[in-house]
Protein backbone atom coordinates (compact mmCIF):
# COMPACT_ATOMS: atom_id res chain seq x y z
CA UNK A 1 0.00 0.00 0.00
CA UNK A 2 2.94 2.34 0.56
CA UNK A 3 3.57 2.31 -3.20
CA UNK A 4 0.08 3.50 -4.15
CA UNK A 5 1.38 7.02 -4.64
CA UNK A 6 3.30 5.81 -7.71
CA UNK A 7 0.14 4.75 -9.54
CA UNK A 8 -1.76 6.88 -12.02
CA UNK A 9 -5.13 8.40 -11.18
CA UNK A 10 -6.76 6.19 -13.80
CA UNK A 11 -5.33 3.03 -12.25
CA UNK A 12 -6.18 4.13 -8.71
CA UNK A 13 -9.77 4.89 -9.75
CA UNK A 14 -10.05 1.39 -11.25
CA UNK A 15 -8.67 -0.27 -8.12
CA UNK A 16 -11.01 1.66 -5.83
CA UNK A 17 -14.02 0.93 -8.02
CA UNK A 18 -13.14 -2.78 -8.01
CA UNK A 19 -12.76 -2.66 -4.20
CA UNK A 20 -9.18 -3.91 -4.52
CA UNK A 21 -8.01 -0.99 -2.43
CA UNK A 22 -9.96 1.41 -0.26
CA UNK A 23 -10.15 5.16 -0.52
CA UNK A 24 -8.70 5.35 2.99
CA UNK A 25 -5.66 3.34 1.89
CA UNK A 26 -5.15 5.56 -1.14
CA UNK A 27 -5.52 8.82 0.79
CA UNK A 28 -3.30 7.59 3.63
CA UNK A 29 -0.58 6.54 1.18
CA UNK A 30 -0.54 10.03 -0.30
CA UNK A 31 -0.60 11.69 3.13
CA UNK A 32 2.41 9.56 4.07
CA UNK A 33 4.13 10.67 0.89
CA UNK A 34 3.40 14.32 1.69
CA UNK A 35 4.92 13.89 5.14
CA UNK A 36 7.99 12.26 3.59
CA UNK A 37 8.83 14.66 0.75
CA UNK A 38 6.98 17.95 1.18
CA UNK A 39 9.48 19.35 3.73
CA UNK A 40 12.13 19.13 0.99
CA UNK A 41 10.17 20.92 -1.75
CA UNK A 42 7.44 23.03 -0.09
CA UNK A 43 4.70 22.25 -2.61
CA UNK A 44 1.64 21.74 -0.37
CA UNK A 45 1.26 24.73 1.92
CA UNK A 46 -2.02 23.92 3.70
CA UNK A 47 -2.80 20.30 4.59
CA UNK A 48 -6.20 18.98 5.71
CA UNK A 49 -5.23 15.41 6.54
CA UNK A 50 -7.97 14.66 9.06
CA UNK A 51 -10.67 16.08 6.81
CA UNK A 52 -9.33 14.03 3.89
CA UNK A 53 -9.37 10.78 5.87
CA UNK A 54 -12.92 11.45 7.06
CA UNK A 55 -13.97 12.00 3.44
CA UNK A 56 -12.19 8.78 2.43
CA UNK A 57 -14.05 6.79 5.10
CA UNK A 58 -17.32 8.23 3.83
CA UNK A 59 -16.34 7.31 0.27
CA UNK A 60 -15.66 3.71 1.29
CA UNK A 61 -19.06 3.52 2.99
CA UNK A 62 -20.94 4.18 -0.28
CA UNK A 63 -20.90 2.81 -3.78
CA UNK A 64 -18.49 4.59 -6.14
CA UNK A 65 -20.49 7.50 -7.51
CA UNK A 66 -18.13 9.41 -9.75
CA UNK A 67 -15.12 8.97 -12.06
CA UNK A 68 -12.74 10.34 -9.39
CA UNK A 69 -14.25 8.42 -6.48
CA UNK A 70 -11.75 8.29 -3.60
CA UNK A 71 -8.89 10.03 -5.44
CA UNK A 72 -6.86 12.64 -3.53
CA UNK A 73 -6.52 16.04 -5.20
CA UNK A 74 -4.80 19.29 -4.26
CA UNK A 75 -6.04 22.75 -5.23
CA UNK A 76 -3.95 25.74 -6.19
CA UNK A 77 -3.91 28.35 -3.43
CA UNK A 78 -5.62 30.80 -5.78
CA UNK A 79 -8.76 28.64 -5.77
CA UNK A 80 -11.36 29.21 -3.05
CA UNK A 81 -12.01 26.21 -0.81
CA UNK A 82 -14.78 26.44 1.76
CA UNK A 83 -13.43 26.14 5.29
CA UNK A 84 -9.82 25.72 4.10
CA UNK A 85 -7.29 28.53 4.23
CA UNK A 86 -6.79 30.21 0.87
CA UNK A 87 -4.08 32.88 0.86
CA UNK A 88 -3.64 33.64 -2.86
CA UNK A 89 0.07 33.65 -1.94
CA UNK A 90 -0.33 37.07 -0.33
CA UNK A 91 0.42 38.19 3.24
CA UNK A 92 -2.72 40.31 2.96
CA UNK A 93 -4.77 37.08 2.93
CA UNK A 94 -2.52 34.89 5.10
CA UNK A 95 -5.43 33.85 7.33
CA UNK A 96 -8.27 34.04 4.80
CA UNK A 97 -10.78 31.17 4.90
CA UNK A 98 -13.48 31.28 2.16
CA UNK A 99 -17.09 30.42 2.80
CA UNK A 100 -17.67 28.78 -0.59
CA UNK A 101 -15.86 26.46 -2.97
CA UNK A 102 -14.85 27.65 -6.41
CA UNK A 103 -16.68 25.96 -9.30
CA UNK A 104 -13.71 23.75 -10.18
CA UNK A 105 -13.53 22.49 -6.58
CA UNK A 106 -17.25 21.73 -6.54
CA UNK A 107 -16.99 19.78 -9.77
CA UNK A 108 -14.03 17.73 -8.56
CA UNK A 109 -15.77 16.90 -5.29
CA UNK A 110 -19.00 16.02 -7.10
CA UNK A 111 -16.96 13.53 -9.14
CA UNK A 112 -15.72 11.90 -5.93
CA UNK A 113 -12.31 13.55 -5.50
CA UNK A 114 -11.02 14.16 -1.97
CA UNK A 115 -9.23 17.39 -1.10
CA UNK A 116 -5.95 16.92 0.78
CA UNK A 117 -4.70 20.49 0.71
CA UNK A 118 -3.57 23.60 -1.19
CA UNK A 119 -0.55 24.04 -3.44
CA UNK A 120 1.87 26.95 -3.43
CA UNK A 121 1.70 29.87 -5.87
CA UNK A 122 3.31 33.31 -6.17
CA UNK A 123 1.21 36.24 -4.97
CA UNK A 124 -2.04 36.25 -6.97
CA UNK A 125 -0.36 33.90 -9.46
CA UNK A 126 1.93 36.67 -10.66
CA UNK A 127 4.94 35.27 -12.51
CA UNK A 128 6.34 31.89 -13.51
CA UNK A 129 8.41 31.34 -10.37
CA UNK A 130 6.62 29.97 -7.30
CA UNK A 131 7.73 32.01 -4.30
CA UNK A 132 5.83 34.27 -1.91
CA UNK A 133 6.17 35.98 1.47
CA UNK A 134 3.68 33.67 3.17
CA UNK A 135 5.20 30.26 2.47
CA UNK A 136 8.51 30.88 0.71
CA UNK A 137 9.70 29.11 -2.44
CA UNK A 138 8.71 25.78 -3.94
CA UNK A 139 11.74 23.77 -5.05
CA UNK A 140 12.16 21.73 -8.20
CA UNK A 141 12.21 18.02 -7.25
CA UNK A 142 14.73 17.18 -9.98
CA UNK A 143 17.17 19.73 -8.53
CA UNK A 144 16.04 21.51 -5.33
CA UNK A 145 18.40 24.39 -6.09
CA UNK A 146 16.24 25.26 -9.11
CA UNK A 147 12.82 26.88 -9.64
CA UNK A 148 9.71 24.75 -10.04
CA UNK A 149 8.26 27.32 -12.44
CA UNK A 150 4.90 28.88 -11.82
CA UNK A 151 2.48 30.03 -11.01
CA UNK A 152 1.12 26.48 -10.57
CA UNK A 153 4.52 25.36 -9.29
CA UNK A 154 3.23 23.78 -6.12
CA UNK A 155 0.78 21.68 -8.14
CA UNK A 156 3.47 20.49 -10.56
CA UNK A 157 5.85 19.50 -7.77
CA UNK A 158 3.12 17.73 -5.78
CA UNK A 159 2.37 15.66 -8.87
CA UNK A 160 5.97 14.94 -9.82
CA UNK A 161 6.78 13.68 -6.31
CA UNK A 162 3.67 11.50 -5.91
CA UNK A 163 1.98 13.63 -3.26
CA UNK A 164 -1.23 13.65 -5.31
CA UNK A 165 -2.28 12.02 -8.60
CA UNK A 166 -4.31 15.04 -9.76
CA UNK A 167 -4.09 18.79 -9.24
CA UNK A 168 -5.74 21.87 -10.69
CA UNK A 169 -3.80 24.74 -12.17
CA UNK A 170 -4.46 28.05 -13.86
CA UNK A 171 -2.81 29.76 -16.79
CA UNK A 172 -2.76 33.32 -18.07
CA UNK A 173 0.73 33.58 -19.50
CA UNK A 174 2.01 30.04 -19.00
CA UNK A 175 1.27 29.48 -15.32
CA UNK A 176 0.10 25.92 -15.94
CA UNK A 177 2.34 24.94 -18.88
CA UNK A 178 5.61 26.38 -17.54
CA UNK A 179 5.69 24.42 -14.24
CA UNK A 180 4.55 21.28 -16.04
CA UNK A 181 7.58 21.69 -18.32
CA UNK A 182 9.93 22.42 -15.41
CA UNK A 183 8.71 19.41 -13.37
CA UNK A 184 8.20 16.71 -16.05
CA UNK A 185 4.42 16.44 -15.73
CA UNK A 186 1.51 17.13 -18.07
CA UNK A 187 -0.66 20.24 -18.09
CA UNK A 188 -3.43 21.41 -20.40
CA UNK A 189 -4.34 25.05 -20.98
CA UNK A 190 -7.87 24.55 -22.37
CA UNK A 191 -9.66 26.65 -24.92
CA UNK A 192 -11.14 29.55 -22.94
CA UNK A 193 -14.69 28.62 -21.95
CA UNK A 194 -14.10 24.88 -21.62
CA UNK A 195 -13.62 25.28 -17.86
CA UNK A 196 -15.90 28.21 -16.95
CA UNK A 197 -14.47 31.21 -15.13
CA UNK A 198 -17.03 32.98 -12.95
CA UNK A 199 -16.32 36.57 -11.92
CA UNK A 200 -18.13 39.70 -10.80
CA UNK A 201 -15.36 41.97 -12.12
CA UNK A 202 -13.85 40.51 -15.30
CA UNK A 203 -16.39 37.99 -16.60
CA UNK A 204 -15.39 38.60 -20.25
CA UNK A 205 -11.64 38.20 -19.73
CA UNK A 206 -10.40 35.25 -21.83
CA UNK A 207 -6.64 35.20 -21.21
CA UNK A 208 -6.85 33.48 -17.82
CA UNK A 209 -8.09 29.88 -17.72
CA UNK A 210 -8.15 26.95 -15.30
CA UNK A 211 -7.07 23.47 -16.32
CA UNK A 212 -5.99 19.98 -15.30
CA UNK A 213 -2.51 18.76 -14.35
CA UNK A 214 -1.33 15.18 -13.81
CA UNK A 215 1.56 12.83 -14.50
CA UNK A 216 0.02 11.33 -17.65
CA UNK A 217 -2.10 12.56 -20.54
CA UNK A 218 -4.68 9.89 -19.73
CA UNK A 219 -5.07 11.30 -16.22
CA UNK A 220 -5.29 14.86 -17.54
CA UNK A 221 -8.04 13.72 -19.90
CA UNK A 222 -9.88 11.99 -17.03
CA UNK A 223 -9.79 15.14 -14.90
CA UNK A 224 -10.63 17.43 -17.81
CA UNK A 225 -13.82 15.48 -18.46
CA UNK A 226 -14.90 16.38 -14.91
CA UNK A 227 -14.02 20.08 -14.77
CA UNK A 228 -15.06 21.00 -18.32
CA UNK A 229 -18.68 21.88 -19.01
CA UNK A 230 -21.12 24.69 -19.55
CA UNK A 231 -22.11 27.17 -16.85
CA UNK A 232 -24.42 30.04 -17.76
CA UNK A 233 -22.68 32.37 -15.28
CA UNK A 234 -19.71 32.48 -17.63
CA UNK A 235 -20.64 34.48 -20.75
CA UNK A 236 -18.28 32.56 -23.06
CA UNK A 237 -18.76 29.11 -21.52
CA UNK A 238 -18.82 26.35 -24.15
CA UNK A 239 -21.98 24.24 -24.35
CA UNK A 240 -20.43 21.42 -26.37
CA UNK A 241 -19.70 18.42 -24.12
CA UNK A 242 -16.02 17.50 -24.10
CA UNK A 243 -15.26 14.00 -25.36
CA UNK A 244 -11.84 12.48 -26.11
CA UNK A 245 -11.11 11.66 -29.75
CA UNK A 246 -11.61 7.95 -30.39
CA UNK A 247 -8.73 7.79 -32.88
CA UNK A 248 -5.29 6.71 -31.71
CA UNK A 249 -1.95 8.03 -32.89
CA UNK A 250 -0.99 10.88 -35.19
CA UNK A 251 -0.46 9.14 -38.54
CA UNK A 252 -1.40 11.48 -41.36
CA UNK A 253 -1.69 14.59 -39.20
CA UNK A 254 0.01 17.78 -40.38
CA UNK A 255 2.37 19.04 -37.69
CA UNK A 256 4.02 22.47 -37.79
CA UNK A 257 7.30 22.77 -35.88
CA UNK A 258 8.58 26.12 -34.64
CA UNK A 259 11.85 25.96 -32.67
CA UNK A 260 11.61 29.60 -31.56
CA UNK A 261 8.01 30.81 -32.17
CA UNK A 262 9.16 33.37 -34.70
CA UNK A 263 12.54 34.54 -33.49
CA UNK A 264 12.52 34.31 -29.69
CA UNK A 265 15.84 33.58 -27.95
CA UNK A 266 15.93 29.99 -26.69
CA UNK A 267 18.53 28.56 -24.32
CA UNK A 268 20.67 25.98 -26.21
CA UNK A 269 19.92 23.33 -23.58
CA UNK A 270 16.18 23.75 -24.12
CA UNK A 271 16.59 23.91 -27.88
CA UNK A 272 18.56 20.66 -27.90
CA UNK A 273 15.82 18.79 -26.07
CA UNK A 274 12.83 20.21 -27.95
CA UNK A 275 14.53 19.51 -31.28
CA UNK A 276 14.10 15.80 -30.54
CA UNK A 277 10.30 16.11 -30.76
CA UNK A 278 9.80 16.52 -34.55
CA UNK A 279 11.55 13.21 -35.42
CA UNK A 280 9.25 11.42 -32.94
CA UNK A 281 6.18 12.68 -34.78
CA UNK A 282 7.71 11.72 -38.11
CA UNK A 283 8.32 8.17 -36.88
CA UNK A 284 4.67 8.06 -35.77
CA UNK A 285 3.54 8.87 -39.30
CA UNK A 286 2.79 12.58 -39.04
CA UNK A 287 3.86 15.03 -41.72
CA UNK A 288 6.15 17.50 -39.97
CA UNK A 289 7.21 20.83 -41.44
CA UNK A 290 9.38 23.50 -39.84
CA UNK A 291 7.62 26.86 -40.16
CA UNK A 292 8.45 30.53 -39.82
CA UNK A 293 5.74 31.54 -37.38
CA UNK A 294 4.26 35.03 -37.53
CA UNK A 295 2.88 36.01 -34.10
CA UNK A 296 3.16 39.75 -34.66
CA UNK A 297 0.94 41.64 -32.25
CA UNK A 298 0.84 38.87 -29.63
CA UNK A 299 3.19 40.68 -27.26
CA UNK A 300 1.36 44.00 -27.37
CA UNK A 301 -2.05 42.35 -27.07
CA UNK A 302 -1.06 40.18 -24.11
CA UNK A 303 0.74 42.88 -22.17
CA UNK A 304 -2.02 45.43 -22.69
CA UNK A 305 -4.86 43.15 -21.64
CA UNK A 306 -2.86 41.64 -18.77
CA UNK A 307 -2.02 45.11 -17.41
CA UNK A 308 -5.61 46.27 -17.79
CA UNK A 309 -6.83 43.18 -15.94
CA UNK A 310 -4.39 43.70 -13.05
CA UNK A 311 -5.57 47.27 -12.57
CA UNK A 312 -9.18 46.08 -12.79
CA UNK A 313 -8.62 43.33 -10.22
CA UNK A 314 -6.16 44.82 -7.71
CA UNK A 315 -6.14 48.62 -8.08
CA UNK A 316 -7.86 49.17 -4.72
CA UNK A 317 -5.56 46.85 -2.70
CA UNK A 318 -2.67 48.37 -0.74
CA UNK A 319 0.46 46.46 0.25
CA UNK A 320 0.90 44.32 -2.86
CA UNK A 321 4.21 42.60 -3.58
CA UNK A 322 6.57 44.05 -6.21
CA UNK A 323 5.53 41.86 -9.15
CA UNK A 324 1.81 42.38 -8.62
CA UNK A 325 2.26 46.09 -7.90
CA UNK A 326 4.30 46.52 -11.12
CA UNK A 327 1.48 44.95 -13.14
CA UNK A 328 -1.11 47.18 -11.49
CA UNK A 329 0.98 50.24 -12.23
CA UNK A 330 1.24 49.21 -15.88
CA UNK A 331 -2.53 48.77 -15.95
CA UNK A 332 -3.16 52.26 -14.64
CA UNK A 333 -1.39 53.61 -17.72
CA UNK A 334 -3.59 51.73 -20.21
CA UNK A 335 -5.80 54.03 -22.29
CA UNK A 336 -8.76 53.42 -24.53
CA UNK A 337 -6.43 53.85 -27.50
CA UNK A 338 -4.16 51.14 -26.08
CA UNK A 339 -7.07 48.73 -25.76
CA UNK A 340 -8.22 49.51 -29.29
CA UNK A 341 -4.72 48.86 -30.64
CA UNK A 342 -4.47 45.60 -28.68
CA UNK A 343 -7.86 44.41 -29.90
CA UNK A 344 -6.95 45.12 -33.52
CA UNK A 345 -3.63 43.29 -33.11
CA UNK A 346 -5.25 40.27 -31.47
CA UNK A 347 -8.04 40.10 -34.08
CA UNK A 348 -5.55 40.20 -36.96
CA UNK A 349 -3.43 37.56 -35.26
CA UNK A 350 -6.45 35.32 -34.72
CA UNK A 351 -7.36 35.50 -38.41
CA UNK A 352 -3.76 34.79 -39.49
CA UNK A 353 -3.64 31.75 -37.21
CA UNK A 354 -7.05 30.57 -38.45
CA UNK A 355 -5.52 30.49 -41.93
CA UNK A 356 -2.41 28.79 -40.52
CA UNK A 357 -4.55 26.04 -38.98
CA UNK A 358 -6.23 25.48 -42.33
CA UNK A 359 -2.89 23.95 -43.31
CA UNK A 360 -1.74 22.37 -40.05
CA UNK A 361 -3.52 20.24 -37.45
CA UNK A 362 -1.23 21.19 -34.56
CA UNK A 363 1.77 23.36 -33.81
CA UNK A 364 4.66 22.09 -31.68
CA UNK A 365 7.15 24.44 -30.02
CA UNK A 366 9.08 24.97 -26.78
CA UNK A 367 6.97 25.57 -23.68
CA UNK A 368 9.62 27.71 -22.00
CA UNK A 369 12.63 29.44 -23.50
CA UNK A 370 14.90 28.25 -20.67
CA UNK A 371 15.26 25.19 -18.42
CA UNK A 372 14.72 25.56 -14.65
CA UNK A 373 16.83 28.40 -13.26
CA UNK A 374 18.35 29.01 -9.77
CA UNK A 375 15.69 29.34 -7.10
CA UNK A 376 17.25 32.52 -5.69
CA UNK A 377 16.82 34.27 -9.04
CA UNK A 378 13.65 36.37 -9.20
CA UNK A 379 13.28 35.88 -12.94
CA UNK A 380 15.32 35.21 -16.07
CA UNK A 381 16.92 38.44 -17.27
CA UNK A 382 19.11 37.12 -20.11
CA UNK A 383 18.86 34.37 -22.74
CA UNK A 384 21.74 33.60 -25.11
CA UNK A 385 23.36 36.92 -24.34
CA UNK A 386 20.17 38.87 -25.04
CA UNK A 387 19.20 41.10 -22.14
CA UNK A 388 15.50 41.03 -21.30
CA UNK A 389 13.72 44.27 -20.36
CA UNK A 390 11.48 42.99 -17.56
CA UNK A 391 10.33 39.92 -15.66
CA UNK A 392 7.68 38.99 -18.23
CA UNK A 393 9.93 38.71 -21.26
CA UNK A 394 11.32 35.23 -20.64
CA UNK A 395 7.77 33.81 -20.70
CA UNK A 396 6.91 34.91 -24.25
CA UNK A 397 6.99 31.38 -25.66
CA UNK A 398 4.02 30.61 -23.42
CA UNK A 399 2.13 33.90 -23.25
CA UNK A 400 2.17 34.54 -26.99
CA UNK A 401 0.21 31.29 -27.29
CA UNK A 402 -2.28 32.49 -24.64
CA UNK A 403 -3.43 35.23 -27.01
CA UNK A 404 -4.50 32.69 -29.66
CA UNK A 405 -7.65 31.48 -27.80
CA UNK A 406 -6.32 27.98 -28.46
CA UNK A 407 -5.75 24.85 -26.37
CA UNK A 408 -2.12 24.08 -25.54
CA UNK A 409 -0.54 21.21 -23.63
CA UNK A 410 2.85 20.83 -22.02
CA UNK A 411 4.18 17.28 -22.29
CA UNK A 412 7.55 15.92 -21.08
CA UNK A 413 10.07 16.04 -23.93
CA UNK A 414 13.28 14.96 -22.21
CA UNK A 415 16.07 16.25 -20.02
CA UNK A 416 19.08 18.51 -20.29
CA UNK A 417 22.54 17.00 -19.86
CA UNK A 418 22.42 17.94 -16.16
CA UNK A 419 19.05 16.26 -15.60
CA UNK A 420 16.59 19.16 -15.78
CA UNK A 421 13.16 18.51 -17.36
CA UNK A 422 12.05 20.20 -20.58
CA UNK A 423 8.55 20.09 -22.06
CA UNK A 424 7.23 20.42 -25.58
CA UNK A 425 4.18 22.58 -26.24
CA UNK A 426 1.41 21.17 -28.41
CA UNK A 427 -1.00 23.85 -29.66
CA UNK A 428 -4.24 23.07 -31.47
CA UNK A 429 -7.01 24.89 -33.23
CA UNK A 430 -9.41 26.73 -30.92
CA UNK A 431 -11.98 24.29 -29.46
CA UNK A 432 -9.97 21.21 -30.53
CA UNK A 433 -8.80 20.32 -27.02
CA UNK A 434 -9.43 16.64 -27.71
CA UNK A 435 -7.09 16.72 -30.71
CA UNK A 436 -4.33 18.27 -28.59
CA UNK A 437 -4.74 15.54 -25.97
CA UNK A 438 -4.69 12.82 -28.63
CA UNK A 439 -1.42 14.15 -30.06
CA UNK A 440 0.05 14.60 -26.58
CA UNK A 441 -0.79 11.02 -25.64
CA UNK A 442 0.82 9.63 -28.79
CA UNK A 443 4.02 11.58 -28.08
CA UNK A 444 4.02 10.56 -24.42
CA UNK A 445 3.62 6.88 -25.24
CA UNK A 446 6.30 6.98 -27.91
CA UNK A 447 8.93 8.60 -25.69
CA UNK A 448 8.26 7.60 -22.08
CA UNK A 449 9.95 10.74 -20.74
CA UNK A 450 7.20 11.23 -18.19
CA UNK A 451 8.10 7.95 -16.50
CA UNK A 452 11.35 9.40 -15.15
CA UNK A 453 10.52 10.48 -11.65
CA UNK A 454 12.64 12.70 -9.38
CA UNK A 455 15.11 11.06 -6.97
CA UNK A 456 13.45 12.28 -3.77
Amino acid sequence: MSELHHLSATELARLIRARQVSAVEVVQAHLDRIEQVNPHVNAIVTLVAEQALDAAEAADAREPDGPLHGLPVAHKDLVDTAGIRTTYGSPLFAHHVPDEDALIVRRLRAAGAITVGKTNTPEFGTGSHTVNEVFGATRNPYDPSKSAGGSSGGAAVALATGMVPLADGSDMGGSLRNPASFCNVVGLRPTPGRVPEISDTNAWYTLGVSGPMARTVEDVTLMFGVIAGFDRRSPYSIKEVFAPEPEEGVAGLRVAWSPDLGGLPVDPRTAEVTATAPPVFERLGARVEQVELDLEGADDAFRTYRAWNYALSFDDIDGLGPNTAWNVEQGRKVTGADLARAERARSRLYQRMAAFFDTYDVLIAPVSQVPPFPIEQRYVDEINGERLPDYLSWMRSAYWISVLHAPAASVPAGFTSDGLPVGVQIVGRPFEDARVLRVARAFEQATGHGLRRPPL
